[in-house]
Formats: C-alpha cells, structure tokens, sequence
C-alpha cells in the first residue's frame, strides 16, 4: 500500500484506513465480522482505525476487538473529542482511552471543531506528556471548510479531518493547498458521500480503460481518485464487511491516477 508522510513527525502512514461511523457500533455478537475486516485491513497494508464518541458502542467495539487481536500494537488509533467544557473533554477523553483499552492513542481529534478553544490546551498537554501522538481538527461538510482553514493557520494541528469526493470536490479549491502549504496530514472522511456515490453506479459497468489503469472495482475507482492527490495521508471509508474492505485497501496500491486520468474518471461519472 502507498504510504503517505505525516509531516510534523515524518512518520510514514498507509494511504487507506478505515472509519466506523454506523457499522462498529455493533454488541459482541458482531465481533467476529469486525475482527475479519480489521484483519483485511491489516492483511492488506492498512493501519488507521478512526471512530468516535459520537459512534455509541464504536471505541467499546475497537477495544474489544483489537485487544484480541496478535496485531493489536500494530494499528494506528485516532478518535475525537466531542464535548463542551473543559472538564468534560477530559472525561470524555478518559473514557475513550478505557474503552478503546489504549494506554496511548496516536490521534485526538476535536470532532466538528466544537468548543476547540476550550479542548486545544488539554489536547497540547496531554500530547507533551505523550497519552496521546497526535492532535487535529475535523468537520464533514463543506460550509465548515473555512473554519477548518482559519483554525489550521492559526494553531498548526498535527491533522485535519474532512469530507473530499469524486463528486464532491470542494477540498480541491483551497483546504488540501493549504494544508499542504501548512505541513498538516489529511484524513478524509465521506469518500463514498456517505453511499450515495454506489448508488449511483449500481448496475453500472466500470469503463473499459479501468482495469489497465489498475481499478478493479467501484470502489477502487472513487478511493484511487481521491488517494492520488498528494495532500492526502489517509482515506477512511467506513465498513463492516470483510469484502468490501478487501476492495477498499486494494485501492490504495499502485498505480494511482495522474491528472489526466483524474478528469477522465470525472468526466465518465458525469457521463453515466
């Protein structure tokens, strides 16, 4: 799998992940199918596992499941804080560690920007006494890019969280420059406009010229597109399915499109 740097550390992080919104917030009779898809994952080169207070029994799901697991040190864990006020950032930081069963995690995100302010110092010093790798900022929609750019100039995260599709490709007017131009690490969320985009493709053909430009799925077509522009570090398609992940991280190896596959990639889309 591609790696990609994280540029405040030089720290070398494969390009696909996986998110858990909705489909790790399962009880333990759904262990087994999270365990195969982290193993997919794994298996396949990819590391970043992110989730959420905001995802109910997610981070409970991560550490039960990861804590089981021969592989569980070699996983990177990022999840977010998603709060108000001070004291109950901590707390609800505090949890994430116990479920999640972490002693470190590698990133805290301040999940939507809520009460940044507020959790940014405890995010700082929790990071200078090393519970935690790293720090970033997240939001899911394009109306929030801005602030994304305002807050990532003023104070310098370690990453930045954000939506970026195929069809939605907003983030290439002005928010992936500057990070870049910053030295932030991207995590992308929504690669798939939360399912909208396979909807849009069922019973669809990939294009011919696909598979000798190494796209082997639907799948593969929307994360190549997205993992080819160099201020992305990692993609975090969210699933709870063994095959749909192995198509996933399949995306993430080479080779990945140049800018004039990019615009044909768009222009068959539009087309369809």
């Amino acid at each position: 799998m591609v790696k990609r740097i994280i540029p405040s550390s030089g720290e070398a992080l494969p390009v696909i992940g996986i998110g858990t919104w909705q489909v790790f917030d399962v009880t333990p009779e759904k262990y087994p199918a999270l365990k195969n898809v982290l193993e997919v994952m794994r298996n396949g080169g990819g590391t970043l596992i992110d989730s959420s207070p905001m995802y109910a029994k997610a981070e409970k799901a991560i550490g039960d499941v990861t804590s089981k697991m021969d592989a569980a040190e070699d996983f990177f864990y990022a999840t977010k804080v998603w709060t108000t006020g001070a004291e109950q950032g901590l707390k609800q930081m505090n949890a994430s560690f116990e479920k999640m069963q972490r002693k470190t995690i590698d990133l805290v995100q301040i999940h939507n920007l809520v009460h940044w302010k507020t959790h940014l110092p405890n995010l700082r010093k929790w990071k200078d006494e090393g519970k935690i790798r790293y720090i970033g900022i997240t939001h899911y929609t394009d109306e929030h890019h801005e602030d994304l750019e305002r807050v990532m100039k003023a104070e310098k995260p370690d990453f930045v969280q954000f939506n970026y599709s195929i069809t939605n490709r907003h983030a290439e007017k002005k928010l992936l420059d500057a990070a870049s131009d910053l030295g932030i690490a991207t995590i992308i969320n929504r690669p798939f406009g939360t399912g909208n985009l396979f909807r849009r493709v069922q019973g669809k053909p990939l294009p011919s010229w696909a598979h000798q430009n190494g796209i082997e799925s639907w799948a593969g077509y929307f994360l190549k597109y997205i993992a080819a522009h160099p201020a992305v570090t990692c993609v975090i398609p969210a699933t709870a399915n063994p095959n749909h992940e192995a198509e996933n991280v399949k995306a993430g190896s080479e080779p990945l499109p140049d800018k004039n596959l990019q615009h044909k990639m768009v222009d068959y889309l539009q087309n369809l």
